[in-house]
C-alpha cells in the first residue's frame, strides 16, 4: 500500500508546482546574490532572422546553452516520468524529439515574416504537431510519454510569477465575476441542448457542459466520473473539446485583430471563449502583449479553473439524487479538495515570492529584476507552452475527432454560439473599463 507521501509524488500537479516554484526561487536567490550569471545560459532566445540567413538566429547562442537547457529539463522530468509511472526510456526519446521540434519551432517563429503576421512559436508548434501527428503512425509508446497536461501546469505555475499579488488582489474579483457567469451560463446551454433538445443522457450532458464551461479536457474527465458518465461519453467530450480549442486558437486571435480590441480586453475574451488552457495561452500570446496572457490567465485560470472542485460535488450530488438514484453512494465535501486543480496554488505562491523578492526594490532594481529575472521566467515559460502544443497536436488525430456524432457536436455547438457573443460582451463592454486599464 502507499503511503501518502509516494500518493503525493505520483501526482502531475505537485511535481509541476515543485519544478515551478525551483525554479521562481532559485532564479530569484542567484539574482538577489549577484549570481545570475551563471544561470543565463538557461535564457536560451533566438534572434529576429531573415532571407536566407539562418545563422543570425543563433547569434549569441552556443550549442552548451541548448544541452544545459535540455539537461536541466531532462534531469527533473525523468525523476517525474518515474514517479507518475511512464517508462523512463520511452519518455526521454519522446522528450528528446520535442525538445528538437522546438527547435525548429523557434527558427521559424523567429523568422521576420513570420513575426510580421504574429504568428507566436505556439501557435506554429500546434500546426507542426497537428501536420506531423496526423501525417505519419505515431507509436503508442511515444504518445504516452508525451505529458501534455504536466507541461501546461508548470508554465501556468511560472505564470504566477509574473502577475504581481497586488495585480491578482485587484483583478481577481472582476476575473471571477466574469469567469462565473461565463461558466454559469455556459454550462446551462450546453446541458439544456444536449438533454431537452436532443435527448442525450443527463450525464453525458453535464460531462459535455463541463468541458465547454470550466476547463475543458480536465473537466471533461473530471466532472465526467464525477457524473458517472460513460467512458465513452468523456473520450467524445474531450474530442469535441480538442476540436473547438483548436478552432478557436486560431479564430480568436483573428477576431481580436480584426476588431482592433485592446490587449487586455483581448486576453479576457480569450479567457472567457477559449475551452482549453493550452490552446488559450496559445491564442493569448498571438496578441503580442503580456497584459493579453495576464488577462487570459486570471479568467481561465483563477476565475474558471479553480471551480472545478465546486462543480464535481454539485455534479456528484445530482448524479447520486437523479440520475443514478439507485446506486447507494455519498457524496463529500472533501472531493472539492481532491478535484482542486493543485497547480493553482503553485501559481498563487509564484506571485507572493515574487511580490515579497521585489518588496524593497528601488526603481532600477525594480526595472533590472524584471528584465533579467523575470526576463528568465519568461523565456522558459515559453519553452514549456511550445513543448505543450506539440503536445497536442502530435496527441490530435483528426480523421479520429471527425467520426463524431452529431448530436454531441451539435450541442457543443450551441453553447460555443452563446459563450462567444457573451464572451465578447462582458469584456468589451460590461467590464471594457477595468480590461482597457488592466496593468497600465
Amino acid at each position: 500500500m502507499k503511503t501518502s507521501k509516494v500518493v503525493w509524488l505520483s501526482k502531475e500537479d505537485s511535481w509541476a508546482n515543485i519544478i515551478g516554484l525551483f525554479l521562481v526561487i532559485g532564479i530569484g536567490l542567484f539574482w538577489l546574490l549577484d549570481g545570475f550569471f551563471i544561470i543565463k545560459i538557461l535564457n536560451v532566445k533566438f534572434n529576429t532572422w531573415g532571407e536566407t540567413d539562418i545563422l543570425k538566429a543563433f547569434k549569441n547562442l552556443e550549442l552548451w546553452y541548448f544541452v544545459a537547457l535540455f539537461g536541466f529539463f531532462g534531469i527533473w522530468f525523468s525523476v517525474v516520468s518515474k514517479f507518475i509511472g511512464k517508462n523512463l526510456r520511452a519518455f526521454i526519446v519522446s522528450f528528446s524529439v520535442l525538445f528538437a521540434l522546438s527547435i525548429l519551432v523557434f527558427l521559424i517563429s523567429s523568422h521576420q515574416n513570420v513575426k510580421e503576421y504574429q504568428l507566436e512559436s505556439p501557435l506554429i508548434a500546434l500546426l507542426l504537431g497537428l501536420l506531423l501527428g496526423n501525417l505519419f503512425d505515431l507509436p503508442m509508446w511515444f504518445k504516452d510519454s508525451l505529458l501534455t497536461e504536466f507541461y501546461v501546469k508548470i508554465g501556468i505555475v511560472l505564470m504566477g510569477a509574473t502577475l504581481p499579488l497586488t495585480t491578482l488582489i485587484n483583478a481577481g474579483g472582476i476575473a471571477i465575476l466574469q469567469a462565473c457567469t461565463i461558466t454559469i451560463v455556459t454550462f446551462g446551454v450546453i446541458y439544456f441542448a444536449a438533454t431537452k433538445l436532443l435527448k442525450l443522457d443527463p450525464s453525458f450532458g453535464a460531462t459535455l457542459g463541463a468541458g465547454g464551461s470550466i476547463c475543458g479536457v480536465s473537466a471533461s474527465i473530471v466532472i465526467g466520473n464525477a457524473a458517472k458518465a460513460k467512458q465513452e461519453h468523456i473520450s467524445l467530450s474531450i474530442s469535441i473539446v480538442v476540436i473547438y480549442a483548436i478552432v478557436m486558437v486560431i479564430l480568436l486571435p483573428v477576431l481580436c485583430k480584426a476588431l482592433d480590441l485592446d490587449a487586455g480586453v483581448a486576453g479576457a475574451w480569450i479567457g472567457t471563449s477559449e475551452f482549453a488552457d493550452s490552446a488559450g495561452l496559445a491564442a493569448a500570446q498571438s496578441i503580442g502583449d503580456e497584459r493579453a496572457i495576464a488577462a487570459f490567465t486570471l479568467i481561465k485560470v483563477v476565475g474558471r479553473d479553480m471551480f472545478v472542485g465546486v462543480w464535481a460535488v454539485l455534479v456528484a450530488f445530482l448524479s447520486v439524487a437523479l440520475w443514478h438514484k439507485q446506486e447507494n453512494t455519498q457524496v463529500g465535501v472533501k472531493i472539492i479538495w481532491e478535484k482542486f486543480p493543485k497547480f493553482i496554488l503553485g501559481f498563487l505562491i509564484a506571485s507572493i515570492l515574487v511580490s515579497i523578492f521585489s518588496l524593497n526594490f528601488d526603481a532600477t532594481q525594480s526595472e533590472s529584476f524584471s528584465k533579467e529575472s523575470l526576463g528568465l521566467i519568461k523565456t522558459l515559460r515559453n519553452w514549456v507552452f511550445t513543448w505543450t502544443f506539440l503536445c497536442v497536436g502530435l496527441n490530435t488525430q483528426l480523421r479520429t475527432i471527425i467520426s463524431i456524432g452529431i448530436k454531441p457536436f451539435l450541442a457543443f455547438t450551441i453553447g460555443v454560439a452563446v459563450n462567444l457573443p457573451l464572451g465578447y460582451f462582458l469584456s468589451s463592454y460590461l467590464f471594457y473599463d477595468f480590461w482597457v486599464n488592466f496593468m497600465k
